[in-house]
């Protein structure tokens, strides 16, 4: 059997951290957030007016975001850019933006195409 291919249960530690990460993207905002990281980095103030959110608050929501490992941050001169950790953060996003689909009347879109 190739490694690759073996299922391995996830430890207590994982499936609590995975929680986490669910309790994260249980916000609105947060995840309007990665949605616009999504597509590459941003200071704060674009993603202030990306969210239409202040940038104190947009801010609050970045250190979570940074604290969780989800998005990085990189200097640029005095500004500093966000941006999403890895492609598993946009996926599972893009994967619960999908399933909701699911969730509303009708064929959703993504089976209409």
């Amino acid at each position: 059997m190739d490694v690759d291919s073996m299922q391995v249960s996830p430890d207590d530690e994982q499936v609590a951290l995975a929680v986490e990460v669910f309790r994260l993207l249980a916000d609105v905002t947060r995840v309007q957030l990665l949605r616009a990281l999504a597509a590459g980095e941003l200071s704060v103030n674009e993603l202030a007016e990306a969210v239409g959110k202040r940038n104190g608050a947009v801010s609050q929501h970045l250190a979570k975001l940074r604290m969780a490992r989800l998005v990085t941050t990189r200097r640029h001169g005095t500004q500093v850019l966000y941006q999403v950790a890895n492609e598993h953060v946009t996926q599972l996003v893009a994967d619960a933006l999908r399933h909701s689909e699911h969730l509303g009347p009708g064929t959703p879109a993504h089976h209409r195409a």
